[in-house]
């Protein structure tokens, strides 16, 4: 059965009082006994409205939706007689109807909780007054409540009854009542608002007409949609108060009405950070106040405080005086009550987080043993420098401004600074959250979702310890590994990325085994700014180190990057303003209301210019929620249906299926009967069918094996415990351990190992270099490892390795001497000095820029440290000949397997297991690789794309976005390199320092087989799934779908039809030959053409529109009539079997055709194809796979076979256009090149298959 269809704004009304017979027995004691107190009473359920009030078959009936005093199978029973005859003994026959009530609204409990205090008669008009409410089911959905309490004097009629005939001498009783109005939406301030307007109808209306007034009072707020996320409000008016309803950030984030600095008016610093702490370690904590409104209003502001992570116990901000018993469960929770409970709850249960609001204390309950919790001391000190930065009080704010004669404006007015304040409060709890549990991602290993705890832990100051093995075990830091791990990108994603230092981008794209840069060294150990810091600050290594600045550094200017403030400037809001309500409990008034609200929206929708699609989305989903509450469910489908080219961040999964769910047989015959209603329904019902296997959700923590290891067993566990990712690697090391037979690691081996590992890091954490040194190294350099104090050629000292360079540490006066840089090494060998009788091994190193030998006598340790510096060498080698740091990473990961194995083996000669892991050594005697001159000369720079993957990717697109050249806050002004990888992911690269920035795009498992950039805000991509996805560039999400392809999108052309970026449409083809002509600010297709071929691969235009098949190129008119066909010649298919690519040169006149299994390319001539071509054969040339027009040059990517020991299989050719010489043969992968790409004519950008699955960067002449 399907679900319910969700409602408006209302999920019911409930009124809460005493009952008549309650009154009559107080107000009888009272005359009896004049002057003794008056008792509490038990409030009662006394009316309860929900929607629907209206419905099609209720015209006549408008008592849908009233009350009764019980509760029975979420129905109630109303007496159709009239309450007040009857207790006046006018007896009538009763009967009943049930009435549907919300089945996720206890009422048993809510008088309680509207009467927290309990219910008072008093002889005194009392003021009324506010109070807020949180419910939550089974299953951890919550709805919201605010309670009006007021009182009226007690019923004349009931006096009569008693037999006092003069009234007014007669001594007054005034009776509270409550009015609670039930939400799914937080909408605290509104809600008020809203009672608040209901407050003064009912002080002026009768007795009788009370129930009738609340009645449709409820109604109203029934018709009331909410907004969507976003910046859209909805506005309405219950007279004489404006309501405003805003809207939330986005769909994973809740409403936002209530004002988020109330705990800093009630608290300060070092007490906020207590209770957030509290909250984030999972104890049991009771707010107290002598406010009841205060106690949810708090607590919803401190679940706020610590989002994206979220409170998964009890929340119960107010509990009634009945109540109290809660705070005995053992489990954690967060409750409140009132302030006369705090010595009761004190005394008697201990182990409790005690939270005064009135005076701002936060205390234990046990007062001995018990310590609060304290944050990290880092992320505490800097939240607290950012208090002090908030103007928490308005008045202050509006001294300088004059006095606003319009009630409403002036609301308005102070809804705006409120809504700054609360952005502000958010941005510094959020980053509060982001401080404490930025390096979590270090310890995360994503193949396996592990996270390893202790060595997160160890990486911890000792003093925050504490904090973090307690948080470490909760349900909530559980939910947050589970987000990382899933790669949710949320605003805790958002704020870490964007608050990343150039050298955390740096050190996110490699592995560095918990080594400290020079940088980090310094300030560690509190070194000043002196010339030691200049110096780190200036230290930029070229394209030829590990690092590697941008090669394309220049096209964009360098950008000095300010101090990011985390106050924001306020977005734009629009308001929608409901039309005025009609009678609330008519069908037809209230049709026509929902009526007259659609043509509202469409002619907003019509105002509003194509390119602002996110305010066009906004309108669709709005009127999606109007048509959905008049039941108009084919309309909401088509207007959820449009989100998909507007904005598909808000698309509201959940809601679609359940109005899929809820069609009837004749509007799922209607909705087949159109096209986009027929694909979204098929999508929804293959979601539910298909979706994607997620894994079971646990986050495991690494333990070491208890039984002998295989091969496969031996690689996850290695990839679990961080020492290693690399399969290759691994597996070298399984070799190295693995002695004797069978083949298989021991657990007591394996911990040895993994002992020994992690000491070393821990050791390199704490190691210290002396100024002298640290000056003479680069700011990134990092020291992996450190002999033992030997005698040297160069003096007494120890043997440091880098990434760079080998250097000595000299004894007793601490000083620095180069040994060698790596690539200058020219020679490694083992020699015997002389030591009085004996022969003591000594290691030799020359240098090709120095006279002198450099030589150590490293004694037992000779023969490791000959194995690493030989390691590290033909790494460096690799990497300059391959221009990819890589191979010095890779490298150094071997060279410390090395230093562990020979630790840990107990056998006679470990450094033969050692030299197993000597990978590069060996393949530069074995296989020595030899880099042709114009390769080593054009090659630029190499980056692995699939470096956070668990296997290598083929890189199927690449596109190159231009950098911005003014700063922005939301805006990273860097050019950017987009990589579609085979496994239908898209990974992004700042193209200044090669840095990742986003590790994974994710649409779906279909491969991806084109990209454009559009203009600096879009990115579309064509997938094999036949769906164009629009990404945007700054929250770097899927924002847009376009659905009318029903073949795999392969490619793209932009025809710009004026200087605007705005004034252009987009062409785009499908492999059953279809092409599609967009209009690009609206998204709607202008143009639809279908060609008869075998397979349409690609589309360029140049006046005309060129399409290459497999089995022909076309030529078309704007229209799409065809102008003319160069099919396959007939001496051409017996070479070749299908076209591959097309190239236009139309300054000189050529059309550049490539194949897919042939060496040749054809070129025609534009204005007459129909002449035989000029031909030019490539050389050593399968087939070519991409070609691309760099300024009068012809790129063209390729297979080759492969030759000897050759392990080059993609060549890149370089030819001229006019002479069409080959300029240049590129020996560019170890596998065929997939895709090329221009950067500005300046680079191009090659990306080869799986085999391979690297990026290359390469200089155009």
């Amino acid at each position: 059965m399907a679900d319910p269809l969700p409602s408006g704004l209302l999920e019911a009304c409930v009124v809460v009082g005493p009952s008549n017979d309650q009154i009559k027995e107080v107000y009888e004691s009272f005359l009896q006994e004049n002057g003794s107190p008056l008792p509490l009473l038990d409030p009662e359920v006394l009316q309860v409205h929900a929607p629907p009030f209206v419905t099609k078959g209720s015209v006549n009936e408008p008592g849908v939706g009233n009350f009764s005093r019980t509760q029975r199978r979420f129905s109630f029973i109303k007496k159709k007689n009239d309450r007040h005859l009857a207790l006046a003994g006018k007896a009538k026959e009763e009967t009943t109807e049930d009435v549907s009530v919300p089945k996720d609204l206890d009422l048993v409990a809510l008088p309680q909780l509207c009467f927290p205090g309990g219910l008072q008669v008093s002889q005194k008009q009392q003021e009324e007054q506010f109070h807020f409410l949180v419910f939550t089911d089974v299953f951890g959905n919550q709805s919201h409540g605010v309670v009006l309490q007021y009182y009226k004097p007690v019923q004349e009629r009931m006096l009569k009854h008693n037999g006092h005939q003069r009234l007014s001498k007669l001594p007054r009783l005034y009776s509270a009542y409550g009015i609670c109005i039930i939400s799914k939406h937080p909408y605290y301030n509104a809600l008020k608002d809203c009672l608040s307007s209901l407050l003064g109808r009912l002080k002026t209306c009768q007795n009788t007409d009370m129930e009738q007034e609340v009645k449709e009072f409820s109604a109203k707020l029934a018709l009331v949609p909410t907004p969507p996320p976003g910046q859209l409000h909805v506005m309405f008016t219950l007279r004489p108060v404006t309501i405003v309803l805003p809207s939330k950030e986005d769909k994973n984030h809740p409403v936002i009405d209530l004002d988020l600095h109330l705990p800093f008016l009630c608290f300060g610093s070092r007490e906020l950070l207590q209770i957030i702490s509290s909250i984030l370690t999972e104890q049991r904590m009771v707010f107290f106040s002598s406010d009841w409104a205060k106690l949810t209003l708090i607590a919803e502001c401190f679940m706020l405080y610590i989002r994206p992570l979220r409170w998964q116990h009890p929340l119960v901000p107010t509990l009634s005086r009945q109540m109290l018993d809660f705070v005995m469960a053992p489990t954690p929770f967060l409750m409140g009550c009132h302030l006369s409970h705090y010595d009761e709850v004190a005394m008697e249960t201990g182990d409790l987080i005690l939270i005064n609001i009135d005076e701002g204390k936060v205390v234990s309950s046990d007062y001995h043993d018990v310590d609060l919790p304290e944050a990290p001391q880092t992320a505490a000190e800097c939240f607290k420098r950012r208090r002090k930065g908030l103007q928490l009080h308005y008045d202050l704010e509006v001294l300088h401004q004059g006095i606003c004669r319009d009630v409403n404006e002036l609301r308005m007015q102070r809804r705006r600074w409120q809504n700054k304040l609360n952005g502000d409060i958010q941005n510094i709890t959020l980053e509060l959250i982001v401080n404490m549990f930025r390096d979590v991602a270090d310890h995360l290993n994503y193949e396996h979702r592990v996270f390893n705890t202790d060595e997160f832990l160890k990486t911890r100051e000792p003093g925050d310890q504490p904090f973090y093995k307690t948080v470490l075990e909760t349900h909530i830091f559980h939910s947050f590994l589970k987000d990382r791990l899933n790669g949710k990108f949320d605003t805790f994603t958002r704020m870490e990325q964007s608050t990343r230092t150039e050298d955390q981008k740096w050190k996110a794209s490699l592995d560095f085994y918990r080594r400290r840069t020079v940088k980090e060294m310094a300030l560690k150990n509190g070194r000043p700014d002196t010339g030691l810091n200049k110096r780190l600050g200036t230290s930029l290594p070229n394209l030829g180190e590990e690092t590697n600045p941008s090669v394309l550094r220049h096209m964009s200017p360098t950008k000095i990057f300010p101090e990011m403030p985390l106050t924001t400037s306020a977005k734009p809001v629009k308001m929608f303003k409901l039309i005025d309500f009609p009678p609330p409990l008519s069908y037809p008034h209230v049709c026509h209301y929902f009526g007259d609200l659609v043509l509202q929206l469409n002619k907003a929708i019509s105002a509003t210019p194509p390119h602002d699609s996110n305010l066009l989305a906004r309108y669709h989903y709005l009127r999606g929620l109007v048509n959905m509450l008049n039941s108009k469910r084919l309309d909401a489908l088509s207007d959820f249906q449009n989100l998909y080219k507007t904005d598909m961040e808000i698309f509201p999964e959940e809601l679609v299926r359940v109005l899929v769910d809820s069609l009837q047989t004749e509007e799922k015959a209607q909705a087949e009967r159109r096209s986009e209603l027929r694909w979204l329904i098929s999508k929804v019902k293959n979601n539910d069918k298909s979706k994607r296997v997620e894994s079971d959700g646990r986050v495991k923590k690494f333990e070491l094996p208890k039984s002998p290891m295989q091969l496969e067993e031996f690689v996850k566990c290695t990839q679990e415990s961080g020492i290693v990712r690399d399969v290759g690697a691994i597996q070298r090391l399984f070799e190295a351990l693995a002695v004797g037979e069978p083949k298989q690691i021991d657990p007591e081996m394996f911990r040895v190992f993994y002992t020994f590992w992690k000491e070393t890091e821990a050791e390199a954490q704490d190691l210290f270099l002396p100024d002298e040194v640290m000056e003479r190294l680069d700011s990134r350099e990092r020291v992996y490892k450190l002999s033992s104090s030997v005698n040297t050629s160069y003096g007494v000292g120890k043997i440091a390795v880098t990434q760079k360079r080998l250097f000595l540490v000299t004894t007793g006066r601490p000083g620095y001497v180069e040994i060698t840089k790596f690539r200058d090494i020219e020679e490694v060998k083992i020699s015997a000095a002389p030591f009085l009788l004996l022969r003591i091994p000594s290691l030799k190193i020359k240098n090709r820029l120095k006279k002198e030998i450099f030589e150590a006598n490293l004694k037992s340790e000779c023969e490791l440290w000959n194995l690493m510096v030989k390691e590290m060498w033909a790494g460096r080698i690799m990497a300059d000949n391959h221009k990819d740091p890589q191979y010095v990473q890779q490298a150094l990961t071997n060279v410390l397997l090395m230093d562990a194995v020979v630790s840990c083996l107990q056998i006679q000669k470990p450094i033969l297991a050692a030299s197993k892991l000597a990978y590069y050594e060996r393949l530069r005697h074995e296989a020595p690789m030899i880099i042709p001159k114009p390769t080593a000369e054009t090659l630029k720079h190499k980056i692995n794309p699939s470096q956070n993957m668990r296997s290598l990717q083929s890189v199927d697109v690449l596109l190159y976005t231009p950098g911005q050249l003014t700063f922005s806050a939301d805006l990273d002004g860097n050019p950017k390199l987009w990589c579609a990888l085979s496994c239908g992911k898209v990974v992004v690269f700042d193209a200044v320092s090669w840095s990742l920035l986003q590790n994974c795009i994710d649409l779906g498992d279909s491969q991806l087989n084109c990209m454009m950039g559009l203009d600096q805000e879009h990115l579309w991509i064509g997938s094999q799934d036949s769906v164009i996805y629009i990404i945007n560039t700054r929250s770097m999400l899927c924002h847009k779908q376009l659905t009318e392809h029903r073949g795999e999108v392969t490619d793209f052309a932009l025809e710009k039809l004026s200087h605007r970026p705005s004034h252009a449409q987009v062409y785009s083809c499908s492999a059953d030959g279809t092409v599609i002509v967009w209009d690009v600010p609206s998204l709607r297709v202008k143009r639809r053409v279908h060609l008869t071929c075998d397979r349409l691969q690609s589309i360029q235009v140049h006046d005309t529109v060129w399409c290459c098949a497999r089995d022909c190129v076309m030529e078309l008119r704007q229209n799409g009539c065809l102008l003319r066909k160069i099919s396959l010649l007939e001496d051409v298919k017996t070479k070749a079997s299908a076209f591959s690519r097309i190239t236009l040169h139309m300054e000189r006149k050529q059309i550049w055709t490539s194949f897919t299994d042939s060496a040749e390319l054809y070129i025609f001539e534009s204005s007459d194809p129909t002449k035989p071509p000029k031909r030019v054969t490539l050389p050593d040339c399968c087939g070519v796979t991409c070609m691309i027009r760099v300024k009068d040059q012809v790129w063209i990517g390729c297979s080759s076979g492969v030759t000897g020991l050759s392990k080059v299989v993609g060549k890149i050719f370089v030819l001229d256009s006019e002479s069409l010489a080959v300029e240049k043969e590129l020996e560019a992968h170890e596998d065929c090149v997939r895709t090329l790409f221009s950067a500005e004519d300046r680079y191009v950008l090659s990306g080869s298959a799986r085999l391979d699955g690297k990026i290359a960067i390469w200089r155009v002449d």
